[in-house]
């Protein structure tokens, strides 16, 4: 059954952490939007790859979702700047729906306040974040942690997109 993704995304994301989880969700049947502060908006990866922002924040709500995917590199530093998008995330893991997180992406969810006692991996440097905002910081290549799916970097990309997609299988 398709699931609706949806992907929080600006400027400076980590292009691949971005396009392969996107194309691995597209190729089993999801779709995946793309959301940002502004819609028809093109935005553009740290390697140079650009994407056309679907929705607004504004435009969206948690409730028309199966799913979250939040990119990493710089984007979600970026995105945290604006308390909607922590919120937007909120909703997702209190309503226990899956949530895909890689690399810098699961700085989003410390926004959130929901991540004491949750097993949780991230890249290296934003690992003393997770656990200041309570999580158990893991250095494995995809840890889950009931409907939250996170990974390190680039090369666990395979796992990553692997257990995202069990996950989605498996959500009704």
């Amino acid at each position: 059954m398709s699931k609706k993704i949806a992907t929080l995304i600006t400027n400076l994301f980590e292009d691949v952490e971005y396009t392969e989880p996107a194309q691995a969700f597209k190729e089993a049947g999801h779709e995946v939007i793309k959301i940002d502060k502004q819609s028809g908006n093109q935005v553009t990866g740290k390697k140079g790859t650009t994407v056309k922002i679907d929705k607004s924040i504004d435009e969206v709500h948690p409730a028309d979702f199966d799913a979250l995917l939040i990119p990493g590199g710089f984007s979600p530093d970026l995105l945290r700047e604006d308390d909607r998008f922590g919120e937007f995330a909120k909703a997702f893991i209190q309503d226990e729906k899956p949530v895909f997180a890689i690399c810098h992406g699961p700085q989003v969810l410390i926004d959130t306040d929901l991540l004491k006692g949750v097993d949780i991996t991230g890249y290296k440097s934003i690992r003393n974040d997770l656990k200041n905002a309570g999580a158990n910081y893991k250095d494995e290549e995809v840890v889950i942690s009931k409907n939250i799916v996170t990974s390190r970097e680039l090369k666990d990309i395979p796992a990553f997109n692997r257990e995202s997609l069990k996950l989605l299988a498996n959500f009704q």
